[in-house]
């Protein structure tokens, strides 16, 4: 493949993910899923502590095969990133304002107008204790730090990749809300049909007695009618209450509990079902 294609491949799949000494494959594991996951695939390691190929680490990738297949190792960092046109480097800590500083959200949009230029791209990780050295973060262009609790700032390395790579993915976003599937848009519930629904569960109610002291009725009917409004219902999800609401009112109103039910006591019933058990035994 000649040279000027392969950089063209390689700068339209995104930014080179770069490990400074990387102690753990099942972290390096843990990195190559989290670039497959937002579409990155080039991972470069520089003097991995475990040596490379690790077993663990393509256990930790969970089938990002891909990404440990085709993963880079370097013997020092300027080789690791001299084919590169701009790198970032990822700290926590403030490193003397030598460097241009943007958040993850800047940088992913930095990250995407360049690589649409056609320039090669990499982002910097350091080791999983303590980072990278100032003269390592001194070989990059601009440096990333994410926005942390100052008194809690290290994150775990897959963390870090995973947030960068997500930052990248949503870069590329036509509209940055976007998502992979949508539920279903229902149309709210018309007023005409909210109102049937209120006289509909009213007269339910007042049937079995809920309304109680009647002067209190109007403030407990204003509360049910504002409890269904909020609710912002479509009209399917009205036609669910209404039948769970004519399926109980079909009990007799002597009996609100049910038939054979051992609380169907009369004595127990509010005094407006006790008068119309008696006007109905009569």
């Amino acid at each position: 493949m000649p040279a000027t294609e392969d950089t063209d491949n390689a700068a339209s799949a995104g930014p080179a993910i770069i490990l400074v000494e990387p102690q753990l494959g099942e972290n390096i594991g843990m990195v190559a899923r989290a670039m497959a996951n937002f579409g990155l695939s080039e991972l470069r390691l520089v003097n991995p502590r475990d040596g490379w190929p690790s077993e663990k680490a393509r256990a930790a990738a969970s089938r990002a095969d891909h990404v440990i297949d085709a993963t880079r190792v370097f013997d020092d960092l300027a080789s690791a990133v001299a084919d590169l046109n701009f790198v970032f480097a990822t700290t926590a800590r403030e490193r003397d304002g030598f460097k241009p500083v943007r958040g993850p959200v800047e940088a992913g949009r930095a990250l995407r107008a360049r690589v649409e230029a056609g320039q090669r791209t990499g982002i910097l990780f350091g080791r999983e204790r303590f980072g990278l050295y100032n003269d390592e973060v001194g070989l990059a262009d601009e440096i990333v730090t994410f926005p942390v609790d100052p008194g809690f700032s290290s994150l775990n390395i897959a963390q870090a990749v995973l947030l960068m790579s997500y930052e990248w993915m949503k870069s590329g976003l036509a509209d940055e809300t976007e998502t992979n599937f949508s539920g279903p848009e229902l149309v709210p519930a018309t007023k005409e049909q909210l109102h049937s629904l209120f006289a509909y569960l009213e007269n339910a109610l007042e049937a079995r007695g809920y309304f109680r002291p009647e002067e209190k009725k109007p403030k407990m009917v204003d509360n049910l009618r504002a409890v269904l409004t909020r609710a912002g219902f479509a009209e399917p999800e009205l036609k669910v209450l209404r039948g769970i609401i004519s399926s109980l009112d079909r009990f007799s109103p002597a009996m609100p509990r049910g038939d054979g039910s051992p609380g169907d006591d009369p004595r127990r019933l509010p005094a407006a079902a006790r008068s119309r058990a008696k006007d109905e035994e009569s």
